[in-house]
């Protein structure tokens, strides 16, 4: 479900819900960390139900390579279910945690 930038470059966007251990072990902010570092946008949030929802936006190989991160997790988590569901491509600044 690749789309097309204004530049003309591949560009993807996944909404991910991630659940098991991931409030109260630094997810958001490892996530957040991973994300700069793979050149993805969007945001990390903690659910009401104690899941993590995490919108990706980017570059196909970089929105998988975040994917993977996210079915592993920083150390302090332990994560029992990944599930993502592709959304139609928009243009992300940045990546935030709230």
């Amino acid at each position: 479900m690749a789309q097309r930038d204004e530049r003309g470059e591949a560009q993807v966007c996944y909404r991910c819900l991630i659940s098991g251990r991931v409030q109260g072990v630094f997810f958001r902010a490892s996530t957040r960390e991973q994300a700069e570092r793979f050149g993805v946008t969007g945001h990390a949030r903690n659910c009401p139900d104690g899941r993590v929802e995490v919108l990706a936006c980017g570059a196909p190989e970089a929105v998988e390579s975040l994917r993977a991160w996210l079915a592993q997790g920083p150390p302090q988590a332990r994560v029992d279910d990944l599930s993502c569901e592709p959304l139609e491509w928009r243009a992300v600044t940045g990546f935030t945690t709230g």
